[in-house]
């Protein structure tokens, strides 16, 4: 990781651990506060412990034109973005990504999408609905491989992320309070539970709490949706296409909705957030991250909505494009970030514990 990132974070952290002013903002500042001095491993647990929402930098009487300058959200965003690519799996995709992160995705999803149209030439003879187009053996024969290759680079990388914090056994009730944690968003809340100042300056807003909701629950529904689907295949041998009161299509449509509009959301936010508060250099790969989530969840509910239609011979290599990019870039995204704030959070509670 670079020196210069930790060390400047540190100084911040110090000053910060003078003053305490901020002491009951979030999840930060008490683990902050618990320590004198900050090894480098305690500077990168802080920084994937914050969740950037900023309240902290509105509230501090030490930022420019105070000579102290601090700016304690980009700090720790800056340390956060390089912990990730120190600790990527193979290394060097991570750094990659981040530099030209649209124009990555994009062309990932177009040459996956060009691929699974040709594939369509290859169609079963036999076959109702999606599988009309694309035999379920070669659907699973790609996205399998795609699936489990980057959880096995993104449990290398937690791997490494642990031993760099001085992570331990991990305890149930401590993965309970990450999970709690996680679902509620407890530190986009604000000290008082007003909200973050992400998109609003001094100014308190829920917004980014609530898209920050909607994308994770929309995500883990379209997830049971996927997974419900593979049970009732091959533990009771019920093959797609399912109907709309079937549970894949009751998990799957709501969780789109929720999908498209929690990442439309955080995309609009983002643009109108300040860029000095965050890691200026990270901005394009995290909005082609967003988008690119977007696109997942878009492109699988036109997909529904065509099904029957000469449209699905256009949509499905499409959706299937977004979403084999998606996979395979997980480990190197901004979706690395769910992982690893999962992952703070855990040993933050297992600090409580101790």
């Amino acid at each position: 990781m670079q020196i210069d990132l930790i060390e400047e974070a540190r100084r911040q952290a110090q000053i910060c651990n003078a003053c305490r002013y901020c002491e009951s903002y979030c999840s930060v500042f008490p683990a902050l506060h618990a320590n004198r001095s900050f090894a480098d491993g305690d500077i990168v647990q802080l920084a994937n412990l914050c969740h950037n929402c900023r309240g902290c930098y509105y509230a501090c009487q030490y930022t420019a034109p105070h000579e102290f300058d601090l700016n304690l959200p980009r700090a720790l965003a800056e340390v956060r973005q390089d912990s990730w690519k120190d600790f990527a799996w193979p290394k060097g995709f991570g750094a990659l990504f981040d530099r030209a992160g649209v124009a990555i995705a994009t062309a990932l999803v177009l040459g996956f999408a060009l691929i699974f149209a040709l594939a369509q030439a290859l169609r079963p003879e036999t076959g109702d609905g999606f599988y009309a187009y694309m035999s379920h053996s070669l659907m699973v024969a790609i996205f399998a491989p795609a699936f489990l290759a980057p959880l096995f680079a993104m449990s290398v990388s937690l791997r490494r992320y642990w031993h760099s914090v001085g992570g331990g056994r991990v305890k149930l009730a401590d993965i309970w309070a990450a999970c709690r944690s996680a679902g509620r968003m407890k530190n986009l809340e604000g000290g008082h539970g007003d909200g973050c100042n992400f998109e609003d300056e001094d100014r308190f807003s829920q917004a980014r709490r609530h898209f920050h909701q909607a994308t994770l629950y929309g995500f883990l529904l379209c997830f049971a949706s996927t997974t419900s689907g593979t049970v009732l295949h091959y533990g009771f041998g019920l093959e797609a296409p399912y109907g709309f009161l079937s549970l894949p299509k009751l998990l799957g449509v709501p969780g789109g909705l929720l999908l498209c509009v929690g990442t439309a959301g955080l995309a609009w936010l983002k643009t109108k957030a300040d860029p000095e508060l965050g890691a200026k250099s990270a901005w394009g790969g995290e909005m082609a991250f967003i988008l690119l989530l977007f696109a997942v969840s878009a492109t699988g509910l036109l997909l529904y909505a065509a099904t029957g239609t000469a449209a699905v011979a256009v949509l499905l290599p499409l959706h299937l494009g977004t979403v084999l990019a998606f996979f395979l870039l997980t480990p190197y995204s901004k979706m690395a970030h769910g992982f690893y704030r999962m992952a703070a959070l855990t040993r933050d509670s297992a600090r409580h514990t101790a």
